[in-house]
């Protein structure tokens, strides 16, 4: 057993003060029914580099159930492994019971098909893939889920019971020194779960972190079994790339590692200036705008990768001879990723206003009308983000400015709404015919 070093409250900057107001009750009611309840991972280490952290998670040795039983806006959700989400509104504090690393034995037993009524619908995968873990239910100690997490940086816990923060791995020495290191073999553990060369990258790249040497040795020797992770869990990672405010960075990073290969060819192949250059004013916009990360919807964030790459939008539907059924187009994708369609077809509506928004000339109807187009916030969005005409920003700005201020008067002064002309019938001429 590891004894974990142990800072207390007088001796850290971590004050509850910064710590999300729903979480704390989480996490106080925890602690009055006698369990265990930590502040854990990437909400810890954010919090002692002054950082605003995203989320904040919740360690406990509470099980689901148990948690479930404390809270009435809580549901259970998960397959691999029962997390508990806790509702405050529209925002979810996740609850995780403390969970241990598997053995190879345990790994396989998790891996097997279920024998039973219902085991035809589940595959088993390829031998190669053995080594992955797909099913994870084993609850542990607080000790034993440090050590089963990714990087030094994300194993520090908070407890609420004593204010102190709690250390099994090294995390405090390596937030210092400011450098990404695995716990344990990054070998073994890239094999467990490929997506964490993405992860150990786009974390370096945000927090501005040096990689850890036998990391890069990790990566170089097994990139290629990235192309093994699930392409929707790969899609849901580049996106928080694009939307983390060092993207540019991130990707020359994988760049250099040639982690894009196996994935993404088109986008290795084709890295260069024009792409640094769409990546770096997306950085720019997200940076100014910290507090308003929403902004930034998946096809401006798709759109700022593809677009420098030539590959833009396309239209939904493909060609078709007059009197058939308009062809689908197979689903796009960017070698191993599947680009969401509607993102693709969204994106295509947001680069044709464009040229649009450009002609300063409309009527006055015809902007009212551009204005109530579906994407025309995001087409404006992508404006500020990637266009490079300053006033034609500025005037779009002061027309919907000048409208709102407009109908905000309207409402104040008690003007009824607007009623729609109707067409006035056309009479029928009487039927003269004998």
């Amino acid at each position: 057993m590891t004894s974990p070093v142990v800072v207390p409250r007088s001796e850290h900057a971590l004050s509850r003060t910064l710590i999300d107001p729903d979480a704390l009750r989480v996490l106080y009611r925890l602690h009055q029914h006698n369990y265990a309840a930590y502040l854990v991972g990437g909400s810890v280490r954010d919090l002692l580099l002054g950082i605003r952290p995203k989320d904040f998670d919740i360690g406990t040795s509470a099980h689901p159930y148990q948690v479930k039983k404390l809270f009435r806006n809580c549901w259970i959700i998960g397959r691999r492994f029962r997390l508990a989400h806790i509702r405050f509104g529209t925002k979810n504090i996740e609850v995780a019971t403390f969970r241990r690393q598997l053995s190879a034995e345990e790994i396989a037993a998790a891996n097997a098909p279920p024998v039973g009524p219902d085991s035809a619908s589940e595959e088993a995968g390829p031998a190669e893939h053995a080594h992955l873990v797909h099913r994870d239910n084993s609850f542990g100690t607080p000790e034993e889920d440090a050590f089963r997490r990714d990087f030094t940086v994300n194993a520090l816990f908070y407890d609420i019971g004593t204010f102190s923060i709690i250390d099994y791995a090294g995390g405090l020495e390596d937030l210092k020194a400011r450098l990404i290191r695995c716990i344990g073999d990054p070998n073994d553990r890239f094999r467990e779960d490929p997506v964490r060369m993405l992860r150990a990258v786009a974390m370096a790249a945000r927090l501005d972190f040096a990689i850890d040497p036998p990391i890069d040795a990790a990566i170089a020797a097994h990139r290629t079994e990235i192309a093994k992770s699930a392409p929707a869990r790969l899609m849901e990672e580049l996106y928080k790339l694009l939307r983390a405010g060092a993207s540019e960075r991130a990707f020359r990073m994988l760049a250099e590692r040639r982690l894009l290969e196996p994935i993404a060819a088109p986008l290795q192949a084709s890295s260069g200036d024009a792409l640094w250059r769409s990546l770096g004013e997306l950085d720019a916009y997200r940076r100014r705008f910290e507090e308003m990360p929403d902004a930034l919807t998946n096809p401006i964030l798709l759109g700022s990768l593809l677009v420098p790459l030539g590959l833009g939008a396309r239209a939904p539907h493909g060609h078709s001879a007059p009197g058939e059924k308009p062809r689908r187009e197979p689903a796009p994708a960017l070698g191993l990723l599947p680009l969401p369609r509607r993102d693709i077809e969204r994106l295509g509506q947001i680069l044709g206003l464009q040229r649009r928004l450009e002609d300063l000339h409309l009527s006055p109807r015809a902007r009212r009308a551009l204005t109530q187009r579906g994407p025309f916030q995001e087409a404006l969005t992508w404006l500020e983000i990637h266009g490079h005409a300053p006033d034609v920003l500025e005037h779009w700005r002061g027309f919907v400015e000048a409208a709102q201020t407009f109908e905000g008067e309207e409402v104040a002064a008690g003007a009824p709404p607007k009623r729609r002309r109707r067409r006035r019938r056309r009479k029928r001429l009487p039927n003269t015919t004998p």
